[in-house]
Order: C-alpha cells, then structure tokens, then sequence
C-alpha cells in the first residue's frame, strides 16, 4: 500500500478492538477502490447510548472513504427469541431508521452518504431463502448455537428461530455485497463462522471490523434489556443526571466502570469529530482538569486526582449537551413520536377486578 492507501487503512482501524481478516482490506485499499461496509441492528428495544459507539465508527469509515450501508434488521429482531412481535416489527423500523439517522447527526456525520435497507426487503427473496436452506443443511445445531452465544437470547427450550439468526447475519454479507462488516465484540464468534461458512456454499470470505463494548452504569455489559445498565437516547436531561449519579463507578477502579467508558468511548471521541478533542471536569475552588486523551485520565481515575464526585456530573453534563439534538428533533417531529407509540405502546394498565362477594355477606340484603 502507499501512503495514502495506507493512511486510510488506519483511520478505518482506529479505536477498533480488532480487525479479521485484514488483508482483504489491505488489497482493496492498495488497488486504490473504496471498501463497501455494512453495520446491522436488529429492531428491538430503544437504542441506548451504546449506539454512539458504532455510529463514531461510521463517522471514521466515511472520512476513510468506505461506502457505508445500515442494516435495519427487522427480521432478526423477530427471531431473536420473539424480541420484536410481528405486529410490532414494521414501526420498530421506522422508528430505529429515525434515531440513528438522529444520533450520526449529533456527530456531525452526513447522513446522505449512508445507504438504508431494510432486512426484510430481501430476506424474504427466493435467492436468499434457498441460500439460507443450503446453509442450514452444512452448519450443525452445536456451530449455530456458538455462533450466536453471546448475540441471541438462549435458554434450555428456546424457539428455532434462535439457531436461523446467525445463519440470516452471515447471508447478508454476500446479499448487502459489502467488503467488511462492522459489529461489536460479543459477535466475534459469528463473524468467525462467516468466515468459514460462506465460502462452504461459494461465497467469498469477508473482512470483520469488531468495535469495542461499553461497559454498562452496572457494571457489566450495557444492554437495551437491562434498564440499570443503560441511558435511552430519549431521556431527559433530569434522567440522564439521576442515572449517572447512580452509576455504580468505584474509587480508583477502571476495570467495568461505565462512567468512564462514556467518556473513552463516546465523549471524547464525539468532541474529536466536533474539531475539539477534550473533555472538561470542573472542579470547586480548583482549577478544571482537562483531557484529551484517555490515558491520563485513567492514571489520574487511579491516582484518586479524579474521583467519581467530580467525575459524574461532568459526565452527566456532556452527556445532556451531546444528546441534546437527538431529543429536539425528536420533540420536533410529531411524525416521529406517533411512530414511537406504535412502535413501543405502553402496557396496557391492569383493570382491577371486583371481587363478587355473592348475596349471603353480612349487609347484603340491605343494598
């Protein structure tokens, strides 16, 4: 690769846990084309501010000149243990097409140069069905379980469906014609089986760029169907502070702490791409402590300099300004939040039963 080649692959690898396959990206680069990427979610549950991470990563590809496609997987959604019902699925991708095209704008990314396809637009074509049948017949039920361990929902009894999504994700590989496919380090063991499953039905291996995970307020991993782990995009200002003051964030401790994964991997990025890489902590009758990279700011986490009184409500505050654009456009859509209610209808409130007490209680035959 020349320089410039060469200047694009790292842009494309910056921050990434890893990269497999890395040098199908390096050829492509050097032939001087531009690498086709796709990123895939399924449409289930509010996104979280965990969805900043892959759509920081989104920014990088296209300053790296990659095309970039959006996969809304609705289907997947369903067949995730029946995460999002038939009923439901159709709006749920409605409404994750309007908050990630909201999230890539509060990082200033241009959303005109993404490609939106929805899963189900070709996931139900005869080509792919007969494709997912010859795939089902060569991966055996122990592969696919494997595959998909730390992505689907499993149980003792669960649902077939479960055991079919990994072999749809490593399908839309060749059907969405991408280069490389973008995810998170819990899909690591399905991108291996894409590697070695696709080319069993004639079908080029692919490049893997795997993202890291951010740590949840609890803890562990930040997940949609964990509420103490996560901050929703839609939160207001007020949630988004009491969340962050609850955060479970230990003195000196860096290991898990969700806190300060906000700001390695959302804040201090997010404000890198605004043209100023820092993030501020003010301090009372002291002089702010300012950062621009995440090693100092872990030596000083450890060092108990920044201690997790300070550490919260700077965190809290910039949180609120990054997702400030996020809530006004969706405050500013009445289009959006009918979708939202569609998409997410509150439960239905229990009717309380009267209890019949029949006619022979005392005081009965005086009503």
């Amino acid at each position: 690769m020349d320089a410039a080649a060469k200047a694009r692959f790292d842009l494309i690898g910056e921050n990434l846990a890893e990269i497999l396959n890395p040098e199908l990206l390096e050829s492509i680069l050097a032939e001087g084309r531009n690498p086709r990427v796709y990123w895939g979610t399924a449409t289930t549950s509010s996104p979280h501010t965990g969805y900043f991470l892959p759509a920081l990563k989104i920014a990088q590809l296209l300053a790296a000149g990659c095309d970039v496609v959006v996969l809304l997987a609705d289907i997947h959604g369903f067949l995730d243990n029946l995460k999002a019902p038939l009923d439901l699925v159709e709006n749920r991708a409605k409404y994750y097409s309007k908050i990630i095209t909201a999230i890539l704008e509060s990082v200033g990314v241009q959303t005109d140069k993404l490609e939106f396809v929805l899963g189900s637009s070709y996931q139900k074509n005869a080509d792919y069905v007969m494709d997912l049948y010859r795939l089902s017949s060569l991966v055996s039920e122990h592969d696919a379980k494997k595959a998909g361990a730390e992505v689907v929902k499993q149980s003792n009894n669960s649902p077939l469906s479960g055991l079919m999504y990994p072999l749809l994700q490593c399908l839309d590989e060749e059907y969405l014609k991408c280069d490389a496919q973008l995810g998170g380090v819990d899909q690591r063991k399905l991108f291996v089986a894409a590697t070695e499953w696709l080319p069993k039905i004639g079908y080029r291996k692919r490049a893997h760029l795997i993202n890291p995970m951010i740590a949840g307020l609890n803890g562990g991993k930040m997940s949609s169907s964990v509420q103490d782990s996560k901050i929703d995009l839609l939160d207001t200002p007020e949630a988004i502070t009491k969340k962050i003051r609850k955060a479970e964030a230990a003195p000196r401790v860096i290991e898990e702490n969700g806190v300060l994964s906000m700001v390695e991997y959302i804040l201090l990025p997010a404000a890198g791409l605004k043209g100023r890489k820092e993030f501020r902590v003010e301090r009372k009758d002291e002089e702010p402590l300012i950062y621009t990279d995440i090693k100092q700011l872990h030596e000083d986490y450890k060092n108990d300099i920044l201690t997790p009184q300070v550490l919260k409500p700077a965190v809290a505050a910039a949180l609120v300004e990054l997702m400030a654009p996020i809530r006004a456009a969706y405050e500013g859509s009445a289009e959006w939040q009918e979708i939202t209610l569609k998409a997410y209808p509150p439960p239905e409130k229990k009717q309380k039963k009267v209890k019949d007490k029949g006619s022979r209680y005392p005081g009965a035959q005086n009503q």
